[in-house]
């Protein structure tokens, strides 16, 4: 049996799989959209929208069952993938999913960094309602720039930037703790008082 557990939905999680009766999971070495795939199809959840690591949804119990797991995205189950069963790995390392139904929070869409020398670098924009905003700044801390590198695939953030607004909109995330994305942060849309003489937001990540 295959489930994803600590999300917002049975369709978000960690990635758990029951063997000989017991429950494990699986860790995040190679894991990757690929890997993702096979479990969103497996629980009818259609295809994974993000992948995480460093257990994004909490540290699981019970035994690692997998590690470096390398499915091609066509496989009809987890345990059809090549994988190693022996592993290093902790349950800081377990690994987990984003499938596409139901989806985040239809509102937000995309996050991207701009203007910076990679997409691991550059001013915060985010697609809402169709189009790109800017971040105020005025909550932008280092629990928000771990949320946002993280999600993106780049790592842990080495320093804030900051920019002027200069798109339509403006967007500000506040994050209580460590979320999969800033979506399930607290977040306002072009309110004046917590944008109020902010700048931009951006950050550097160590990923590339």
């Amino acid at each position: 049996a295959l489930r994803l557990a600590g999300g917002r939905s049975r369709c978000e999680g960690r990635v758990e799989m029951e063997e000989a009766g017991a429950w494990g999971t699986v860790c995040d070495d190679g894991w990757d959209l690929a890997d993702g795939d096979v479990v969103c199809r497996q629980l009818r959840c259609g295809r994974a929208v993000s992948v995480h690591g460093a257990a994004a949804y909490g540290r699981g119990n019970g035994s690692i069952l997998r590690d470096e797991v390398g499915c091609a995205g066509h496989e009809g189950h987890l345990w059809e993938c090549p994988a190693a069963l022996e592993h290093d790995c902790t349950h800081k390392e377990d690994a987990g999913v984003v499938c596409s139904a139901p989806c985040l929070p239809a509102k937000h869409h995309q996050w991207r960094l701009s203007g910076g020398l990679d997409g691991c670098a550059g001013r915060l924009e985010v697609l809402f309602r169709g189009t790109w905003s800017t971040v105020c700044d005025s909550a932008w801390y280092g629990l928000e720039r771990t949320v946002l590198c993280r999600s993106l695939g780049c790592g842990i953030p080495l320093r804030p930037l900051s920019y002027g607004h200069t798109l339509p909109g403006r967007m500000f995330y506040k994050c209580e703790s460590l979320q999969p994305s800033l979506a399930y942060c607290h977040w306002t849309f072009n309110k004046s008082s917590p944008c109020y003489q902010s700048r931009a937001a951006g950050v550097i990540c160590n990923g590339t």
